[in-house]
């Protein structure tokens, strides 16, 4: 199924939905669906170009992150929070990119139990390699929004990172 029909699913099945689910709130219902329909639409559309260049979107990240750290090291918590994944899968694209020899694992010192994860100067020369192959896809990715509305989103869609945040701090608490 591609977006565009994802999109007329949800047109059509939410009057469906609020008649059936009469006290469930639909427009942030419905914001709900659109957002996950364009997480997924991004999975769909950046993995068989990172798969043509040999890597997953979620190694590219990692070595994205590291290579942007002045140290070139993250924890694997942290690691698994920035790329948004779950920290087992985050464990096993470790496993794949130190089997690559594009990161190394150390013990923390300070802390025995914890690893930091640091990438090697292969790993930063691959995601040089990357990068440029990169560049047509990012930027075709967002091609039909205008910058102002690159920017507006870039803008709403923080402040419903921020929301989402505070909201379950909220909860929590009243809990």
């Amino acid at each position: 199924m591609k977006g565009i029909e994802r999109l007329s699913a949800v047109n059509t099945s939410t009057p469906r939905m609020a008649r059936a689910l009469p006290d469930m709130p639909m427009p942030p219902t419905v914001m709900i669906r659109l957002l996950r329909i364009s997480a997924f639409g991004l999975s769909t559309y950046f993995d068989p170009v990172l798969r043509d260049i040999g890597t997953s979107e979620h190694e590219f990240h990692v070595l994205c992150l590291l290579s942007a750290d002045q140290k070139g090291t993250a924890a694997p918590s942290e690691l698994s929070e920035l790329v948004g994944t779950s920290r087992a899968n985050m464990t096993r694209i470790l496993d794949q990119l130190l089997r690559d020899d594009l990161v190394t694992r150390t013990v923390q010192a300070r802390d025995g139990r914890r690893f930091d994860i640091r990438i090697t100067a292969a790993g930063r020369k691959r995601v040089r390699e990357i990068v440029p192959r990169m560049i047509e896809p990012l930027n075709r990715a967002f091609s039909v929004l205008s910058d102002e509305e690159f920017a507006l989103l870039d803008t709403l869609l923080r402040k419903v990172i921020v929301s989402l945040d505070q909201s379950a701090r909220d909860m929590s608490a009243a809990a």
